[in-house]
């Protein structure tokens, strides 16, 4: 099957129960995330009676952001292979230099990301992976970059949840398009809007490359087929729990459906019937003597004839069963916001967060995501890197680089609890030697610039120009040594080379007496 609208209709009906619970979780959080099937531009969007589910949505989406993507702070280094490493290990400027390379391209990337609003669309992925669990993004070759939600693409993966093919759907305008093919659009049945399908289909051929083509109406567009490396295709579909044999991922929100379920329902209740006793009516009985008109036209404190008995005030006597409802709801919110780290110590809003804060940010959605937040930091991350580095290479912008000794290592994440947790190994250790066999042991047998070099690591600190190498402390050593030589000695030597001086001066004046004595 090769028409691209054929091949996502026949995928849509695998797709179908995965995008209900999607638009499920989208009404109890947030339903412009994934709106209700046929919702156009000039509807309303419901609104939950209950606020948790989107400030949970909102609240895990920005620290996940700030974990994978962190404000001022590069989330990768390229790093040499060891072969190579060891290649350039005994020829310090060309480490110095290629080290210097690799950091400028990394600036670069970093840039790239930056004035692009890569972040933005970023935490719009992430929403859609909280809500959903499954978004697309891609990566044009100049722009922001897109995010597909789940009602919109469609995609089929093999056994082992490698991506093998992957089909969108936009609703363009037919301006959009070429000339040369708007003359033929016009003839083709649009939506109600004026606006055309515009299908994208991608697959994976035998030869592990990408194939890309597009149609409208079921022709191909010119110049819309290409083909891409397997690890340059701009398209990356992701997911945010992964389940053995389903072509889409699970969703958080959908682990806790039946919590915001339960909160929405109580919640409606509780409003509702508080909205109900909160209503005063007066009721007059029919066989007294005071009149409902009277006491409706009588101004406050006036004074009319009638018997108080004849007057009650209706009150629903629900106060109980509110107070009930009211404590399961507080039971449920507690349990909801704990699920969405809304318990956790916030981050500062500022412009420069500081690296513990991001850790302990980092740790806590390690611990509550059970390693859904692992699986983002080696199937998002990486792929990032290496689509803006595409990008950029494709832009004439960065020169190509020989993947098999250079790779993008990911500093962030996971990757910065690794380090956080060398660091803490490595000062335990020294304070262990320390209490043990004493400070001057530790002098005597730990490598103190080793050490420097491994705790900036742990830090992701870049020491290139901080710390000083082995040549420019053993010159320093000798300098100073040459110096205490002149300080203790320098009177002496002094003397010694006056005297010398002196000496000299004498034998040149007799050796000029002697010559013009002899003529």
């Amino acid at each position: 099957m090769n028409n691209a609208q054929s091949l996502y209709t026949k995928m849509e009906s695998q797709r179908f129960s995965f995008l209900e619970r999607a638009r499920d979780c989208s009404r109890l959080t947030l339903p412009t995330v994934i709106p209700d099937e046929g919702h156009g531009p000039t509807q309303k969007f419901p609104t939950p009676f209950q606020g948790v589910g989107a400030r949970g949505v909102n609240n895990l989406a920005s620290s996940l952001l700030l974990s994978l993507l962190p404000p001022n702070a590069p989330f990768f280094r390229l790093v040499l292979d060891e072969q190579a490493l060891r290649q350039v290990e005994g020829i310090p400027e060309v480490k110095t230099e290629i080290e210097r390379s690799l950091s400028d391209i990394e600036k670069a990337v970093m840039k790239e990301v930056e004035t692009n609003n890569v972040r933005v669309s970023l935490f719009e992925a992430l929403k859609h992976l909280i809500i959903s669990g499954n978004c697309l993004m891609h990566f044009p070759t100049d722009g922001g970059v897109r995010v597909f939600p789940l009602s919109r693409y469609v995609v089929n993966r093999d056994p082992m949840g490698n991506t093998l093919k992957i089909v969108t759907k936009e609703c363009v305008s037919p301006e959009a398009l070429p000339e040369e093919v708007q003359a033929a659009v016009g003839a083709m049945n649009t939506n109600t809007d004026g606006s055309v399908d515009l299908y994208t289909c991608i697959k994976k051929r035998l030869d592990s490359k990408w194939e890309v083509f597009q149609e409208v109406g079921g022709s191909e567009l010119p110049g819309s087929r290409g083909t891409f490396a397997e690890d340059k295709l701009p398209y990356l579909p992701l997911r945010m729990y992964k389940v053995e044999g389903e072509n889409y991922g699970r969703s958080y929100v959908e682990q806790y459906l039946g919590d915001l379920r339960s909160l929405e329902g109580l919640t409606q209740a509780i409003v509702e019937g508080a909205a109900a006793a909160s209503k005063i009516l007066f009721m007059v009985s029919p066989n007294g003597t005071t009149r409902a008109r009277t006491l409706a036209k009588s101004a406050n404190g006036s004074i009319v004839e009638g018997s108080a008995a004849d007057v009650t005030v209706l009150q629903s006597q629900k106060s109980a069963d509110l107070s009930i409802a009211a404590s399961t709801a507080q039971t449920i919110t507690d349990r909801l916001a704990y699920a969405f780290l809304l318990t956790e110590g916030t981050i500062r809003q500022a412009e420069r967060v500081t690296a513990e804060e991001v850790r302990l940010v980092t740790q806590s959605i390690e611990r509550q995501l059970g390693g859904a937040f692992s699986l983002l930091s080696q199937e998002l991350q990486l792929p990032l890197v290496n689509r803006m580095m595409d990008r950029l290479q494709k832009k004439k912008k960065l020169p190509k680089l020989p993947k098999k000794y250079i790779q993008p290592a990911i500093i962030t994440g996971i990757e910065a609890l690794a380090r956080g947790s060398d660091l803490n190994r490595l000062d335990f250790f020294l304070q262990g030697m320390a209490q043990t066999v004493g400070p001057d042991a530790i002098a005597q047998y730990v490598n103190l610039s080793e050490y420097i070099k491994r705790r900036a690591t742990a830090l992701g600190i870049d020491t290139q120009g901080l710390i000083k190498t082995e040549e420019e402390l053993m010159a320093e050593m000798q300098q100073a040594q040459q110096d205490a030589v002149v300080q203790q000695y320098g009177g002496q030597v002094m003397d010694i080379a006056s005297k010398q001086f002196g000496d000299a001066q004498k034998i040149d004046a007799d050796m000029a007496k002697e010559m013009v004595k002899n003529g």
